[in-house]
Formats: structure tokens, C-alpha cells, sequence
């Protein structure tokens, strides 16, 4: 519990905020700055929650690391575990043997 405490208490730079809620926002098929891949290949984004919990894995990253702050490589590095099970593909993806990791990696190259 004191883990978990002091890890909700690390500070968080504005802009890196403004990342991980980007990111998470652009998983969303039906949002105009959603790149057409997305809106292609994914039937369900990620919700408001799937932001705070990049927020909170790149704290930890950031701790384990030794900084004091995260920044935006620690949000990221945790983006495909808290991405992955919140992103549904749609048909599209399936038939083009595109994975829901892969539609990750490919978001995370253009973000």
C-alpha cells in the first residue's frame, strides 16, 4: 500500500499528461484525429481510464528507474500492456492479419 502511494504522488509534467490522453483518444475509431488505420482496423478504442493508467504505469517505470518524474518514453513504454486488452479490432484487422499490438506499435510510431 505505501508502494502504491507514493507512486500516486509523483509528479507529472502537463505536456506528458497531454501525451498519454492523446494517445489514448486516438485509439478511437469515431474521434476526427483518429489516423485511418484506426478507423480502418479497430471497432472499439480505449476509454478516459486507459490515460490514467498510462499515467500510473509511467510513474512506476519512472521510480523503478530512478527519476523522479515520468516523462514520455515511460508513457510509451507501458502503452501495449495497458493498451492492449482496450483496443477491440475490428473484422478489417482480422482478415488483414493485423494484430491488436500491432495497431499499438504502428500508433505509437506516428504519435
Amino acid at each position: 500500500v505505501y508502494f502504491q502511494e507514493l507512486v500516486r504522488r509523483v509528479p507529472v509534467a502537463d505536456h506528458v499528461i497531454s501525451y498519454a490522453v492523446d494517445l489514448a483518444t486516438r485509439t478511437r475509431p469515431s474521434e476526427a484525429d483518429a489516423p485511418q488505420f484506426i478507423k480502418d482496423w479497430v471497432r472499439w478504442g480505449a476509454g478516459p481510464r486507459a490515460s490514467q493508467y498510462l499515467i500510473l504505469g509511467a510513474k512506476t517505470r519512472a521510480i523503478l528507474s530512478g527519476r523522479a518524474m515520468p516523462d514520455i518514453e515511460d508513457v510509451k513504454a507501458v502503452a501495449r500492456p495497458v493498451l492492449r486488452h482496450r483496443i477491440v479490432a475490428n473484422f478489417n484487422a482480422e482478415a488483414d492479419g493485423v494484430s491488436t499490438v500491432q495497431i499499438i506499435d504502428r500508433l505509437l510510431k506516428e504519435a
